[in-house]
C-alpha cells in the first residue's frame, strides 16, 4: 500500500524543529513517534491519530474521522482523519498536537 506523500512531508516540516520527533515506517505508511511512542502516522491518503480512549468519542464527532480499523478489529484510542479534512495547515496541526499530546503522556520509550 502506497502512503501520501505530500501530507507526510507536511507534518515533517512542521515538526522539523521537534527533536523528539522520529519517523518509521508502520502499516503500510509511515509513523511520526514522540520520545518513541507513535503520535500520528500516514496510511494511505488519511492521517493516523492516537488520541487515546479517552478522547476517541469526541475526536469522532470531527468532520471527516472514523475508527481507525486495519483488520477487523478497531484500535481503541486510534482515529482515521480523511486526507481531504486535512488539507488546511491549520486542521491539520490541531491533529498532530492531539496526536503528539497524547503520546506526551506516555512514558518515554
Amino acid at each position: 500500500m502506497t502512503y501520501d506523500e505530500g501530507l507526510a512531508q507536511r507534518i515533517r516540516e512542521r515538526w522539523r524543529t521537534v527533536p523528539e520527533i522520529t519517523e518509521k515506517r508502520m502499516f503500510g505508511g509511515v509513523a511520526f513517534l514522540y520520545r518513541g511512542n507513535m503520535a500520528v502516522g500516514v496510511t494511505g491518503e488519511d492521517l493516523m491519530v492516537r488520541v487515546g480512549p479517552a478522547r476517541a468519542d469526541a475526536a469522532l464527532a470531527q468532520p471527516g474521522t472514523r475508527v481507525f480499523d486495519k483488520t477487523g478489529r478497531p484500535m481503541r484510542g486510534w482515529i482515521l482523519v480523511d486526507g481531504a479534512a486535512v488539507t488546511e495547515d491549520d486542521t491539520l496541526g490541531v491533529w498532530l498536537d492531539e496526536g503528539r499530546a497524547f503520546a506526551a503522556g506516555l512514558p518515554p520509550k
